[in-house]
């Protein structure tokens, strides 16, 4: 294994960034999931991160601000292997696509002003709801 976690050409996170914990995984799985601690949980502290450049880790922290806790932690948990070596790539991995989609910067909406076409559709269906209501009115019944 390398020293760093690769996330783009420009962006690796180093592994001595990454904090790994290991514990015994819930659930269903007889006695092997009772005696093995395969469940893997990877923190990372992007908040003090060396791994990406201050503007940038702004961005991504802003981005991620939902899946950081409250010190700027993010947490990833894998336990859906019996292997604790699959379940810590399974997180690094999910770690890498993490920070990977918060790293592409959204594209700004441009403002477009509504066409012709819509304008008068819309002022149609307004006579249209008006006239219907003006017909409801009490001049009509002459009861």
């Amino acid at each position: 294994m390398s020293d760093a976690l690769e996330v783009t050409e420009e962006v690796s996170i180093p592994r001595d960034e990454l904090f790994l914990r290991a514990s015994r995984s819930g659930g269903a799985g007889g006695q092997h999931v009772n005696t093995s601690s395969t469940r893997i949980e990877l923190l990372w502290h992007i908040a003090a991160t060396r791994a990406l450049p201050g503007a940038v880790r702004d961005g991504v922290l802003n981005r991620l601000r939902k899946r950081t806790n409250a010190d700027g932690y993010i947490r990833i948990v894998s336990s859906e292997h019996r292997s604790q070596l699959r379940n810590r790539e399974a997180a690094e991995e999910r770690l890498v696509k993490l920070v990977r989609s918060a790293l592409t910067v959204p594209r700004a909406r441009r403002k477009t002003a509504p066409t012709r076409a819509s304008k008068v559709a819309r002022l149609e269906s307004k006579k249209r709801r008006s006239e219907i209501k003006k017909r409801r009115s009490r001049d009509d019944f002459d009861g």
